[in-house]
């Protein structure tokens, strides 16, 4: 039991929509016609959005989503490539908000890659995708090695999470908390779908090529998936839409959402602003 977590938890309506064998787990907060849903990262949970739930559910209604084969979602079938994952969750949305759906959608780290090819599947559905942390865009990433978990038990099972949350996810480590240890064991031990094999390569890249919302970007920093370059991934995003509009969070990690989580919700609600100036819907 996670105090922070329960109480947000505890605010959520909880809905169903059907994925393969079983069904897609949706949390949402807040109301209104303006619409945000959240995709969160691979081995992850809408736990990943956990800091910034009360911040932008205060102008958006917001909906997230546990991706199939993880969290509390059913394995998504037959997964031989993104849009697979990514077909429930758009059927899962016309079921939710109908035919006429319009909304800003944002993901994380693997939740940014199906949030591109969502977009490419979505079409006119969208206002804006912002992708936050985003691998995928057809450059090299870092070698990275993390800890085995799953043979660990009590003390030495957090001490592992924590170490791997240090290596990937947040820079700081004075920041890594009792909560983030939390949200990193539950993850871990519901996550069934092996998304890191779809961390390589430029699917992201060619899914955001078919999609027709603009681009938005969000990074940290210091993110290990970046690193030493995060100025070329915007690049990237650049060349297939010139209206990017992007932060970088200076000092922090992978996991920007939750490491600088007051940065990243200011940062957020001004572009999803400004894209709805520049649009006028």
């Amino acid at each position: 039991m996670n105090p922070e977590i329960d109480a947000i938890d505890a605010r959520a309506a909880k809905t169903q929509t059907p994925c393969g064998d079983g069904t897609i787990a949706w949390r949402s907060w807040g109301g209104g016609d303006d619409i945000l849903v959240l995709m969160h990262g691979g081995s992850g949970s809408w736990r990943h959005w956990l800091r910034n739930i009360d911040a932008l559910s205060a102008r958006y209604r917001v909906i997230a989503a546990d991706i199939p084969g993880l969290g509390e979602s059913a394995m998504p079938p037959g997964a031989k490539d993104i849009y697979d994952v990514a077909r429930p969750l758009q059927a899962g949305l016309a079921e939710l908000l109908g035919p006429d759906r319009r909304y800003h959608l944002a993901g994380f780290s693997f939740g940014a890659n199906v949030s591109g090819h969502l977009a490419a599947l979505e079409g006119e559905h969208l206002r804006s995708v912002t992708v936050v942390g985003a691998a995928s865009l057809g450059l090299p990433r870092p070698p990275l090695d993390l800890l085995k978990v799953r043979d660990k038990q009590g003390a030495e099972r957090r001490a592992a999470n924590a170490e791997n949350l240090a290596r990937l996810m947040i820079h700081d480590r004075s920041l890594i908390d009792d909560t983030a240890l939390d949200i990193q064991e539950f993850n871990t031990q519901h996550a069934r779908f092996r998304s890191r094999g779809f961390a390589s390569g430029d699917s992201l890249k060619e899914a955001l090529k078919l999609a027709k919302a603009p681009i938005n970007g969000i990074w940290g920093e210091l993110d290990t998936v970046a690193w030493p370059n995060v100025e070329a991934r915007l690049d990237v995003l650049r060349e297939i839409d010139p209206t990017l509009l992007t932060h970088v969070v200076k000092g922090a990690g992978h996991w920007v959402a939750y490491e600088a989580a007051q940065e990243f919700n200011a940062a957020l609600l001004r572009i999803l602003a400004e894209r709805e100036a520049r649009t006028g819907r």
